[in-house]
């Protein structure tokens, strides 16, 4: 609460500091500082005070920290207005979404993951390059598709990508898009994608009710993309409950790529058609 306050009061008096939380679990100590005074300022100001910062640390489940330290808050950083909300997945992610979060005017939450830190990722040389940024706001197409669209952020999009493989080797054929950014939502790709393959599974480790999912299939249902589906949309997330501790129990609440195929096959199955 302390670090969040000092960084808040930073930033309104014209600096740009980036409050680093150990996890964003300790971030429910500041909660009040993010997403009030931060998140609430320049509206409330008029347009006067600016607050330029970025709150950045890792989200989601880790490995054997118990329910209290495995909680993904995409989704509620995702539905306060006044926040951009960020979610690297690689290497070339987490430069290219950092400097841009360093670079915007706005707060802006980078939503990293701790399990992916000691994880290698090959880098472009374009990546790699001083000025290399990512655009706020925009999804990646890591793998083109024809049969279904898998729809991703964070850890789970690898877990996307790996599933991608095995079903290619049944001849279905999956495009994995890596959202990045959470709000505002890439929904231009994620619709585009629709109308090509017919069919989409979300892909998260956050808890089913009221998540990021759940926000995607809502803003498919508003829109004429819908009408291209062949079956309904389906959810892949964490299991709605407390994180267990149980190595054996902590394996079964969060899916991976066996979950993904399962689902996938399942979603091709229905074509029930509108």
């Amino acid at each position: 609460m302390g670090f969040a306050g000092l960084a808040v009061g930073s930033a309104f008096s014209g600096l740009k500091p980036v409050c680093e939380f150990m996890t964003f679990n300790f971030a429910m100590q500041a909660i009040d500082q993010i997403v009030n005074s931060a998140a609430k300022t320049l509206y409330m100001s008029g347009g006067i005070v600016k607050c330029p910062i970025v709150f950045r640390g890792p989200n989601g489940a880790a490995a054997g920290v118990g329910a209290q330290h495995s909680q993904d808050f995409s989704a509620w950083y995702g539905s306060v207005p006044g926040l951009k909300v960020v979610s690297p997945w690689n290497s070339e992610d987490a430069k290219g979404l950092l400097k841009a979060a360093i670079r915007d005017p706005n707060p802006v939450v980078v939503l990293e993951n701790e399990l992916e830190y000691g994880i290698s990722y090959p880098m472009s040389t374009e990546a790699l390059s001083e000025d290399f940024v990512l655009p706020i706001g925009k999804a990646k197409i890591e793998r083109e598709g024809k049969d279904i669209t898998l729809v991703s952020h964070s850890r789970s999009v690898g877990f996307c990508m790996k599933a991608a493989e095995l079903l290619a080797k049944d001849g279905i054929s999956a495009e994995v898009i890596n959202l990045r950014s959470i709000k505002p939502l890439d929904t231009e790709t994620i619709f585009k994608s629709i109308k090509k393959t017919n069919h989409i599974v979300s892909v998260e480790q956050g808890w089913a009710s009221f998540g990021v999912g759940s926000e995607i299939c809502a803003q498919v249902m508003e829109n004429e993309a819908f009408w291209h589906l062949d079956a309904p949309m389906t959810r892949v997330t964490g299991a709605d409950v407390p994180t267990p501790y149980a190595a054996n129990l902590e394996g079964l609440a969060f899916p991976d790529e066996h979950v993904i195929v399962k689902a996938v096959r399942d979603n091709l199955d229905k074509k029930v058609g509108f």
